[in-house]
């Protein structure tokens, strides 16, 4: 589905409001979609307003916002866009993983579909981008992993990570640097009730995660 003619807001809450919903089961606040854009709350309030009356979205006041089926065709075109231009820098420019979102973030509004679908094609129809997020198809149908957050796995599980959110670039640079980047084998050794935090063992190197690190990394089992 062509997202070419709605607004780039349009596009950017369509896109926000999809991806915080994608690895979460609670529900998206007005307050988390201004926090993911970098808006005031009332600027993100208003924004919810527009989609709704536009037949984007559904919400009253205090609850959810909700992506109607309109809403949700166009939000995964637009995350199908992000994600290819993502992969595209990284295999065709030499870009690192924690360079290509703002990049993408630009490129995203202009391409058009026919290009997208030769890079698409180009890529090799790639189901994922470089940060492990499932690339919907062109049919849009995303490709999610089933995959949980490595906080989540017990001492002595062996996992195999399957996604590392883009929201940090700086914990992107050190992972790389500590080798925990994409299907990269994890042993956990260490695992503290009291605040969360893990010892890991990859490639032979022990690394310690603070629970934020291990938020962020989504594994599934080896």
């Amino acid at each position: 589905m062509s997202v070419t003619k709605l607004t780039s807001a349009t596009q950017d809450y369509l896109k926000a409001i999809w991806s915080l919903g994608e690895w979460s089961a609670d529900g998206v606040t007005v307050t988390a979609l201004a926090e993911r854009l970098g808006v005031r709350t009332s600027s993100a309030s208003d924004g919810v307003k527009k989609l709704v009356a536009n037949g984007f979205a559904e919400h009253t006041p205090y609850a959810n916002v909700e992506l109607t089926d309109l809403g949700r065709a166009h939000a995964v075109s637009m995350v199908r866009r992000h994600r290819l231009m993502e992969t595209y820098l990284v295999r065709e420019f030499g870009y690192g993983w924690d360079e290509v979102h703002e990049e993408a973030e630009v490129l995203e509004h202009a391409v058009s579909d026919r290009l997208l679908d030769a890079i698409d094609a180009r890529l090799g129809h790639p189901t994922r981008d470089p940060h492990g997020d499932p690339i919907p198809s062109a049919a849009g149908a995303p490709h999610l992993p089933d995959a949980v957050p490595l906080s989540s796995v017990v001492i002595g599980d062996t996992v195999v990570v399957a996604r590392i959110s883009d929201a940090d670039p700086e914990r992107l640079r050190i992972f790389a640097a500590q080798g925990l980047v994409l299907d990269s084998e994890v042993d956990v050794v260490m695992h503290s009730d009291s605040t969360c935090a893990m010892q890991v063992e990859v490639s032979g190197r022990l690394l310690n995660l603070s629970a934020q690190d291990a938020d962020s990394v989504w594994v599934v089992r080896a």
